[in-house]
């Protein structure tokens, strides 16, 4: 029910932390994972493949007879630490919205059109995955960050992702397409232990995830044993949003 064989798994943002965890699940569930990103992650190659540019997503899907699965990971979501302007809404650089915009969810719209095309030329029984956030459930707790805020982009992005997840899945559910979203929490990475505090504070479990803690609810999300299952945004955060 959970075995991946003879499944060809494609992962956006495969550099990223998330992305590596996903593809770990696939091989060890048995199918085949190929990352994507512009960069390659770790000693882990990644096919190019920029997901705000159609014609790039059409050359990396061109060279791939079979697609089974789709997972939408990339994204942008700069750490605290990175950010180079204010995060206050009154000053956000209208840029840095837009450019998360293109990547958190135009990405995620044009690399849904281009592989649903494939799947439905191959009647290929498919699965589009599509990465969200607890931050597109519920609203960030800006108390818990040092003298800053969450800024505004990377949650309206993840609503925005959960929102395409439920269109794209009951338009083309005839099509034996299941499409999904999955939230997860917060990753612990050696975060400020002030940090982690406050946030553990608002999860009912009292803990952020371990880095390797989605990786039963990709394989989940990915084999058939979510059959039954499409536009559903799986929530994996300890419980902080229904607390």
């Amino acid at each position: 029910m959970f075995d991946l064989s003879n499944k060809v798994v494609v992962i956006t943002g495969g550099a990223g932390l998330l992305g590596k965890m996903h593809a770990e699940a696939v091989t060890e569930a048995g199918g085949t994972a190929i990352l994507t990103d512009l960069v390659d992650s770790d000693g882990q190659y990644c096919h190019h493949m920029d997901v705000t540019n159609k014609s790039s997503i059409e050359k990396f899907i061109n060279t791939l007879d079979n697609v089974d699965v789709l997972i939408n990971n990339a994204a942008v979501n700069p750490t605290m630490s990175e950010k180079k302007k204010s995060n206050r809404f009154e000053d956000f650089d209208v840029n840095v919205w837009n450019k998360s915009l293109e990547v958190n969810l135009t990405g995620v719209f044009l690399c849904s059109q281009v592989f649903i095309n494939k799947m439905i030329k191959n009647k290929t029984k498919g699965v589009i995955i599509n990465v969200a956030s607890d931050l597109g459930v519920i609203a960030p707790d800006h108390r818990i960050y040092d003298n800053d805020v969450k800024p505004v982009d990377y949650s309206v992005t993840k609503h925005g992702v959960i929102g395409l997840t439920k269109y794209l899945a009951t338009y083309f559910a005839d099509k034996n397409i299941r499409i999904n979203s999955i939230s997860p929490g917060g990753v612990y990475t050696n975060q400020p232990k002030g940090f982690v505090k406050r946030l553990s504070n608002l999860i009912p479990m009292n803990r952020m995830a371990n880095i390797d803690e989605y990786k039963g609810s990709i394989v989940f999300l990915c084999s058939n044993a979510s059959s039954y299952m499409t536009g559903h945004n799986l929530i994996v955060d300890g419980g902080r949003s229904v607390w």
